[in-house]
């Protein structure tokens, strides 16, 4: 495994390392590519020209975080309000009335869709590190999500400040580097 890439003249085009262990670096690091991908990256490079599709899928990609992060911290709420509500009508001896039956269709297709995520996540991560790390792929997903919703309101005002001509703040963390053999 080679930790660094160059090109034929030298110039490193890539590195490999760890993603931050500790919450705090790996929240900061995740908040630094938000900035610099999702924002700065929107308005410095735009989008492409008008029927560059691959172009412009690549970008959507890298630029979907935002997004993201709106729909999943909704998501999260959602779930703890439905598991308060749960308890309540346990408590109190009561039936929540019954949900529409669409949502209910959808509830489960997104949920057959988070299982078959999760799946091959584990799929490959089991290729690749084994087991055991397959099996941890799925708490690691969680907790990502969590950096990720820590370090969107990070990135939004590192950002804003880039808007107001302050000039862009790179917070740079450590990393660990695979063994090069």
């Amino acid at each position: 495994m080679f930790a660094r890439v160059h090109q034929d003249d030298g110039q490193v085009v890539a590195v490999r390392a760890y993603f931050p262990g500790d919450l705090i670096s790996a929240i900061r690091q995740k908040a630094r590519w938000m900035t610099g991908i999702a924002f700065a990256g929107w308005d410095r490079t735009g989008w492409a020209r008008p029927f560059a599709l691959s172009d412009h899928w690549m970008r959507m990609r890298d630029r979907r975080a935002p997004l993201a992060m709106l729909v999943l911290a909704t998501a999260y709420v959602a779930l703890l309000l439905w598991g308060i509500v749960t308890l309540i009508h346990l408590i109190r001896g009561t039936t929540a009335p019954p949900a529409d039956p669409l949502l209910d269709d959808f509830i489960f297709w997104n949920a057959l869709l988070l299982c078959w995520r999760l799946a091959m996540r584990m799929a490959f991560t089991r290729r690749v590190y084994g087991w055991q790390e397959a099996l941890w792929s799925v708490p690691r997903f969680v907790v990502g999500n969590f950096v990720a919703l820590a370090a969107a309101p990070r990135a939004l005002l590192r950002y804003a400040g880039i808007l107001r001509g302050h000039t862009p703040v790179w917070d740079k963390t450590q990393h660990e580097f695979p063994d090069a053999a």
